[in-house]
């Protein structure tokens, strides 16, 4: 994540993809190699799902672990985080990650 020089608001993707720009001053330079190689994920999820944002990047990699098998590749290793989507008074959702493949799925507690 990088900040702007000039107004200290941080940078963001800008369409094309190949550079990061501020919103608020409209300060631009070239994507990092760690900006290049975090990627978007895009989702065509509807209902109460639409708003739910997926973990990406090098923030998954600071996630923990567990053992867990993925349903995808079998794998025996996930990233786990967990998240309030729905009311305050019901569980949290578990999420898992596999280490392997990156397919996400949920657990409901």
């Amino acid at each position: 994540m990088r900040f702007c020089p000039k107004c200290e608001t941080r940078l963001r993707p800008a369409p094309d993809e190949q550079i990061v720009e501020c919103p608020k001053c409209g300060f631009k330079a070239k994507k990092d190699q760690q900006e290049k190689s975090a990627t978007k994920q895009e989702s065509k999820r509807t209902g109460s799902d639409a708003s739910l944002k997926v973990m990406e990047g090098d923030v998954i990699d600071a996630l923990p672990t567990t053992s867990m098998e993925c349903p995808h590749c079998k794998n025996a290793t996930a990233f786990w985080w967990m998240l309030q989507t729905r009311s305050a008074d019901e569980a949290t959702t578990q999420f898992f990650r596999c280490t392997k493949c990156s397919h996400t799925w949920r657990n409901y507690a």
